[in-house]
């Protein structure tokens, strides 16, 4: 919440950075810190949470002033792509690198990937401006452009926000609610993954990195699902609202399904593979309404918005694990995975009833 009122306030480029330079010298510091004690490292953690907390708000404040309403499905999608793409690099080299890595093995994946942002730190602050306002570059065709296509000269100014008609929104909590569903069973995956390619599939850590990040390259398709969501927003097509719900139910519903299905297949090594890509695919339909849903409502609060709702769906990323750790402790059995994967889906089932009944994409009165 306080990265959203931030980002808002004063731009997203120095949050987005700064939290990202973070985590990178946390990484570079954890190796030492898990030889040094466990309490250190345990705080090192709760240092790289603190930082990437106000990451995705900051994102949302900067999407708000690069972005017009006609293209913002895809403009956040390709941007979160990024997150997909990490995940697929990140479990693919970090196997690699446990096994035939340097200085031990374990610490050279903290050691690559630390080093990587804090590069990446150096770029951004050279290349990203808060608003097409203060880019030094910008041309004058490029400026008119934005205040024809978004009147987004007030995104630059500093308007008080509507707190108590934020708070009692029922289109926000609905989308929170949503975002709480798409969490879970993305950090279901994206944590859990890995271990049950390793305790049900029986595969080795190399392979098992590897395996483990071919269902996330079905998260190459969130682009596709974006223009379609865009071009049925059109007009004389479908309202967003309309759009909105029918992607968000969909993709809940069909991953959902998968999952379940994923916990029956058996010893089927390709096949699990096969079922967990198809669930990765069916959660981008639902990409495209969590993660766009904030601008919708008002693109002028968006980064306090995905701050409120991110504050609630970031409590499936610390319960998720925790549940599954509950449900596999005793064997780590297929038995228990399939509780695992039943808990998902049920979640995700009221996640896509409570945002089709209340859920919106119109933008709200007390937007502006």
């Amino acid at each position: 919440m306080p990265g959203g009122l931030a980002a808002d306030r004063f731009g997203g480029k120095w949050l987005v950075g700064g939290s990202i330079l973070l985590s990178s010298v946390v990484s570079l510091l954890t190796p030492a810190a898990a030889r040094i004690h466990i309490g250190l490292l345990i705080t090192l953690r709760i240092l790289s949470g603190l930082g990437e907390g106000v990451m995705q708000p900051a994102m949302q404040a900067l999407i708000a002033r690069w972005s017009i309403p006609q293209y913002r499905s895809i403009v956040v999608c390709v941007i979160f792509l990024g997150l997909d793409a990490g995940i697929i690099v990140g479990t693919v080299l970090t196997g690699v690198l446990c096994d035939h890595g340097f200085a031990g093995g374990w610490p050279s994946a903290f050691y690559v990937f630390g080093t990587v942002g804090c590069v990446w730190f150096v770029v951004w602050i050279f290349l990203c401006y808060n608003s097409p306002y203060t880019h030094p570059r910008i041309s004058t065709a490029e400026l008119e452009y934005f205040e024809q296509h978004t009147g987004s000269g007030d995104l630059s100014s500093h308007h008080p926000t509507p707190w108590r008609k934020i708070l009692t929104s029922v289109p926000v909590w609905a989308l929170a609610v949503a975002f709480f569903a798409n969490n879970w069973g993305f950090f279901t995956l994206a944590i859990c993954l890995p271990l049950y390619m390793h305790d049900v599939l029986g595969f080795d850590m190399t392979r098992n990195g590897a395996f483990s990040a071919v269902p996330f390259i079905a998260s190459l398709m969130i682009p596709i699902f974006a223009i379609l969501a865009d071009w049925l927003r059109s007009p004389g097509r479908l309202s967003t609202t309309v759009v909105r719900k029918a992607f968000c139910v969909a993709g809940f519903a069909l991953r959902g399904s998968l999952l379940i299905v994923a916990g029956y297949i058996g010893c089927d090594r390709t096949l699990a593979v096969v079922i967990l890509f198809g669930v990765v695919a069916c959660g981008d339909l639902a990409v495209a309404t969590v993660v766009v849903n904030q601008l919708d409502l008002a693109p002028l609060h968006a980064g306090k918005i995905m701050g409120l709702t991110n504050t609630v769906a970031i409590l499936a990323a610390i319960c998720a694990p925790l549940a599954m750790g509950a449900l596999t402790y005793e064997r780590s059995t297929r038995e228990e995975w399939q509780e695992v994967f039943f808990l998902a889906a049920g979640i995700y089932a009221v996640g896509a009833i409570v945002y089709l009944v209340f859920g919106s994409g119109a933008r709200q009165s007390w937007a502006d």
